[in-house]
């Protein structure tokens, strides 16, 4: 039986002679740590679009396009106000939270996705390697724009505040606001239904979180421990591993909880 396999674009033969060479052409757009979900999906959605450019010149394009969802998002949350991309890019630029040279990157991916919609050029307009950079300006903005409050904001904040606990109700929170990753919903890795599991460790820590597992729930929460140590490993998307990461990392710490001090 015969089977249909990706074709390479001859459009794309310029920049590396096959699929494996994207590899490494893409191999320096990293996640940023510290991204939310939606943010961590669009960028890797956006590099994979490039790595597979070479079998569809189109993708080039779709990428950089793409990528500005994250931006957008991004920007109108740490601005804290909605707008056009344009104003977005030129607040932030104003208020230092980007800098100059960044912005101007960033407005010319900006401009294509602007001339994409007005059907001014068509999905070609960008080559492969030019993705690659434009793509990279919204990653290394990305990098920038999660990074923690400057120390003075952080210590106001702080001022009179309660000692912290062991963060397990913050990292509650920080769950509740993460959507669980969409591709992955009836996805078995290794004989784990990972919604299900999603839900077990969630609801172990909900209950600790509200009157205290017993024993019976402990021993459930470390059998959801060693499926999450099992199964993070083998997860080949980044922005769902990081999702499992966490949640992982939240079981443990209402695991940890119930592990006797030394004396």
């Amino acid at each position: 039986m015969n089977t249909l396999s990706p074709v390479p674009d001859p459009r794309a033969h310029h920049l590396v002679p096959d699929y494996e060479g994207m590899h490494a052409l893409v191999a320096d757009l990293v996640l940023p740590g510290g991204a939310s979900m939606y943010v961590m999906s669009a960028l890797e959605t956006s590099r994979e679009l490039i790595r597979h450019s070479s079998y569809r010149y189109e993708f080039a394009t779709a990428a950089v396009t793409h990528s500005l969802f994250a931006l957008e998002h991004l920007l109108a949350e740490r601005l804290a106000v909605t707008g056009p991309l344009q104003d977005l890019i030129e607040q932030a630029a104003g208020t230092g939270l980007l800098p100059a040279d960044l912005a101007a990157r960033l407005d010319r991916s900006r401009r294509l996705r602007d001339e994409l919609i007005r059907g001014a050029v068509t999905s070609a307009e960008v080559r492969p390697a030019g993705a690659i950079e434009m793509v990279r300006a919204v990653f290394d903005a990305v990098s920038l724009l999660v990074r923690p409050l400057p120390p003075a904001a952080a210590t106001s904040a702080d001022t009179g505040a309660a000692p912290p606990e062991d963060g397990l109700a913050r990292l509650w929170e920080e769950h509740l606001r993460a959507p669980y990753p969409d591709s992955f919903r009836g996805v078995d890795i290794d004989g784990v239904d990972l919604i299900l599991l999603d839900a077990d460790a969630a609801g172990h820590v909900h209950t600790e979180l509200n009157g205290g597992l017993d024993d019976h729930g402990i021993g459930g929460l470390w059998v959801c421990i060693a499926k999450l140590d099992r199964i993070e490993p083998l997860i080949n998307s980044e922005y769902c591993a990081a999702y499992f990461r966490k949640l992982r990392t939240m079981a443990h710490v209402a695991a940890a909880r119930h592990i006797p001090t030394a004396s």
